[in-house]
């Protein structure tokens, strides 16, 4: 139906968010494991939603702010 967004729970307090209104945040989460044979390695990536309040006391915004200077500056010194 237009206009209706399917619920999501915040993982940090269980609060049901509406999808459009959630931060989604991906989190990386790196397994090694020493094997006679050499370094294996596991990248695993998650989606976790927060909602606004538990976004904001997390840190979030503030996390993707520095991560888009990061991109903006990485891509003014190649000269895009």
């Amino acid at each position: 139906m237009r206009g209706r967004e399917p619920p999501v729970t915040c993982d940090n307090c269980g609060r049901k968010v509406p999808r459009n209104k959630a931060v989604m945040d991906e989190r990386v989460i790196n397994l090694s494991t020493e094997a006679n044979e050499g370094n294996i390695r596991f990248v695993t990536r998650r989606k976790v939603y927060y909602c606004i309040s538990c976004a904001k006391h997390r840190g979030v915004f503030e996390k993707k702010k520095a991560a888009a200077a990061r991109f903006a500056a990485r891509n003014a010194a190649r000269g895009y």
